[in-house]
């Protein structure tokens, strides 16, 4: 029974890793919104009614694939991280920001499904928070661990943020422990800003616009670096 009960949950595994490729496919020539669980089924040789049994409707499968997207970028954050030299606080803000960008650009269709416009009549469920937060907490160790190691120096040349925003900035601060209001209201510049810029490059906003984008990609990040107290701007190779 055992054997019996482990072949079947192998078979299970195998089959819904099958439809989460082909959703996947799907998303580069439908978009998220013409997902079809009885398409997938088609092309599988399935009956339609036998797909229900791995995803019951339509948004259990975006769950999946989005929690998959998530946690494929933000383990391509964490390994780079990783790879850095832990005192370089301002060369690992730049690595993550490079695997976050490279990532996206590898998988356009995958990254439009997270950051791009929502889909209609889904709402996201919260099992998909922790995927979510694995590149947020990568960044925020960053600054924590240059906070600690008294390394870091924001220039003064921005107004501190208004006492209104205390509140703010402390839900923030739950991800880099100990940093100032000003860090973490920069740090909200810099991470938005990396996926805005992210976001203009995969949708095609710098399309006759940018040509070296690689070269004026580091420099901008390399500028958020540096006002979050990380480096200087002006340090670049």
């Amino acid at each position: 029974m055992t054997a019996s009960r482990t072949a079947r949950e192998r078979v299970r595994a195998e089959l819904t890793k099958e439809i989460a490729d082909i959703a996947r496919r799907q998303l580069a020539t439908e978009g998220a919104g013409g997902l079809s669980l009885r398409a997938i089924a088609r092309e599988m040789g399935m009956v339609s009614s036998a797909i229900y049994r791995y995803f019951p409707s339509r948004d259990d499968l975006l769950t999946t694939l989005i929690i998959d997207g998530y946690n494929a970028l933000g383990e391509a954050v964490e390994q780079a991280d990783a790879a850095c030299d832990p005192g370089d606080h301002l060369g690992r803000w730049l690595t993550v920001c490079h695997a976050v960008r490279d990532w996206a650009l590898a998988h356009p269709h995958e990254y439009a499904l997270l950051y791009g416009s929502p889909v209609p009549g889904y709402q996201a469920p919260m099992d998909t928070v922790e995927a979510r937060v694995r590149d947020t907490i990568v960044f925020g160790r960053i600054l924590t661990d240059a906070h600690a190691a008294g390394a870091l120096s924001p220039p003064d040349v921005a107004p501190e943020p208004p006492s209104s925003l205390a509140h703010d900035a402390a839900a923030v601060r739950s991800v880099m422990p100990g940093v100032s209001d000003l860090v973490v209201f920069r740090a909200l510049n810099a991470w938005t800003g990396l996926f805005g810029w992210v976001s203009f490059e995969v949708f095609g906003q710098f399309n006759n616009t940018l040509i070296n984008r690689a070269t004026a990609f580091e420099h901008t990040m390399r500028t958020s670096g540096g006002l979050m107290g990380l480096g200087s701007p002006a340090a670049e190779p």
